[in-house]
């Protein structure tokens, strides 16, 4: 991830075409990539999640460009790949923000309704929800 970073920041196109899983078994063929160049100005990496193997991992990060109106980010979480020792990038599976996760514990069926009529959740306001 960081390499890739680097590689974007250098314009190090070849580099960019050699760690992209679509891309990596190809040869380089030097596309004009320099028509617009976002001046990337720093990486920060949130989380690293194992995937399903040894083989895969998820990064979540947010990479910082600039331009005239100031400093912008953009988030992504991507999935990256290991082949013959060397990691890959393979896709972006979320851009933007992580999800926002709840911190209140879910209310059971059979738990008391949390309105307090005193009654089992799924006999008052489960029944409404639905």
């Amino acid at each position: 991830m960081r390499s890739r970073f680097t590689a974007h920041v250098a314009r190090d196109y070849a580099y960019l075409h050699r760690t992209h899983l679509p891309t990596a078994h190809r040869p380089y063929e030097g596309e004009d990539n320099d028509a617009s160049p976002l001046a990337w100005s720093r990486l920060v990496i949130h989380s690293h999640q194992p995937g399903r193997d040894a083989d895969h991992a998820f990064v979540d990060f947010t990479a910082y460009f600039r331009d005239d109106a100031g400093e912008h980010p953009m988030e992504e979480r991507s999935e990256f790949v290991r082949e013959n020792g060397q990691w890959l990038y393979a896709r972006t599976v979320r851009s933007g923000p992580a999800p926002v996760r709840s911190s209140a514990p879910k209310v059971g069926r059979n738990d008391p309704c949390p309105c307090g009529s005193g009654k089992k959740y799924k006999h008052c306001c489960l029944k409404a929800a639905k």
